[in-house]
């Protein structure tokens, strides 16, 4: 003879079953979203460089992954955020300084946080790969979000007084969600 199975016990291996599910899936929504943004840059008046720089934010900063091409071949160039999101001036001055929130602090030879370094361009005047930018974020003050991303003709020296700027811009794009 066949065991009779409980219309209580099948009800509840029901709900337990169907609960079990919706947790699963609501796991995905409820784990913390990665923080992106990115911008498509342009040529400046002059120029061929144009490309896409992508902003995540990460717990030991904000990775920015650079893939550009039109740069002068073997050369290197300062990548910055500047001020403002305007890359309307031909000289690039629609930008604004580099951005610095925390200029009231900074002392003789210290980095500015908008500039996120030098990178290189190979023999074919191709540059890609990644800086991971401690001093920005993707909210907040220290947020890099509607401002432009500026591809210089020159390498920066980060350990200039004052802060200046690394030559003309090769290109520009507005940092966005």
């Amino acid at each position: 003879m066949g065991k009779r199975i409980d219309g209580q016990a099948v009800h509840a291996f029901i709900v337990l079953a169907a609960s079990s599910l919706l947790l699963c899936g609501c796991t995905a929504f409820l784990r913390p979203q990665e923080k992106r943004a990115e911008a498509q840059l342009v040529p400046a008046v002059g120029s061929q460089t144009r490309g896409l720089v992508t902003f995540i934010e990460r717990s030991d900063g904000v990775q920015v992954t650079y893939n550009l091409s039109g740069l002068p071949p073997d050369s290197d160039h300062a990548l910055q955020v500047h001020e403002r999101g305007d890359c309307n001036s031909v000289d690039g001055s629609s930008a604004g300084a580099v951005f610095a929130p925390a200029a009231e602090r900074l002392k003789m030879g210290a980095r500015v946080e908008g500039d996120l370094g030098n990178i290189h361009a190979d023999s074919n005047g191709v540059a890609t790969g990644f800086i991971v930018a401690p001093d920005v974020s993707l909210d907040g003050i220290r947020s890099v979000l509607q401002r432009a991303v500026v591809v210089h003709r020159d390498a920066s020296d980060p350990y200039a007084w004052p802060q200046h700027g690394a030559g003309a811009p090769l290109a520009c794009g507005v940092i966005r969600q």
